[in-house]
């Protein structure tokens, strides 16, 4: 049975130990109202179901490992009418609760947040400041992602034929038909992947895949060559 005035948060996951925990108890500690945390996993090998399961949110396992199909199926398990997608490796801001209820009496039916990462990188400062303007570019999840529950079923969620860009793809359809909000407080994101990387890698690649998405490229061979190009945990 649907709530009305909470929160159903999905972190779709695959081999998150080392985040899951941690952002399960953040959330819980700063949320005034109700809140559901779904994980919604895609065949950890490691303990991060184990780790959900004992902070007390509800698990669902995915047959598929795909973040379209596992946030699909973690939002048909939401009893609330607002979903809330945050990825494992990221924190949103302390008063995200009241934050996106207070864009739905506002009249947003969709949003996000802006970024700051977990590093000292005068680099990604400048791309965390970019986040605050509307640019496809700034679509992506690490910003998280919120929706009424009656839209994300309007857009028929997110599309499952998208191994890559899915969360680009859901907020270009829903611009089109509803208000979408973008919040100024700031989601914190692991900088892993510059870690990983560089950081002109990592702006190269970014390039090069959104180029290919809106030339048409075929989602498979996105991330096909986006797992080519960039060394991503």
């Amino acid at each position: 049975m649907q709530k009305t005035g909470g929160i159903s948060v999905i972190i779709p996951t695959y081999n998150e130990e080392v985040y899951v925990g941690s952002l399960i108890r953040y959330l819980r500690l700063h949320t005034p109202g109700h809140i559901q945390i779904i994980v919604s996993d895609g065949g950890s090998t490691d303990e991060t179901v184990a780790i959900a399961s004992r902070e007390g949110a509800t698990v669902v396992k995915s047959d598929k490992k795909s973040r379209a199909v596992q946030m699909n199926y973690g939002a048909s398990f939401a009893e609330e009418n607002i979903l809330y997608f945050v990825h494992a490796d990221c924190l949103p801001p302390k008063n995200f609760y009241p934050g996106i209820i207070k864009s739905f009496h506002d009249g947003y039916s969709l949003g996000r947040y802006c970024t700051r990462f977990d590093s000292k990188s005068n680099l990604l400062k400048i791309n965390a400041f970019f986040t605050r303007f509307d640019w496809f570019i700034c679509y992506g999840g690490d910003q998280t992602f919120f929706i009424k529950k009656e839209v994300f079923k309007q857009l028929n969620g997110f599309d499952e034929n998208m191994a890559i860009m899915e969360d680009f793809d859901i907020v270009k359809r829903g611009r089109k038909s509803f208000r979408y909000a973008i919040l100024k407080d700031k989601v914190l994101v692991s900088a892993r992947k510059y870690n990983n990387n560089s950081w002109i890698k990592v702006q190269k690649v970014h390039h090069t895949i959104v180029k290919m998405y809106h030339q048409g490229v075929k989602p498979e061979i996105l991330i096909e060559k986006y797992k080519q190009l960039l060394d991503y945990p």
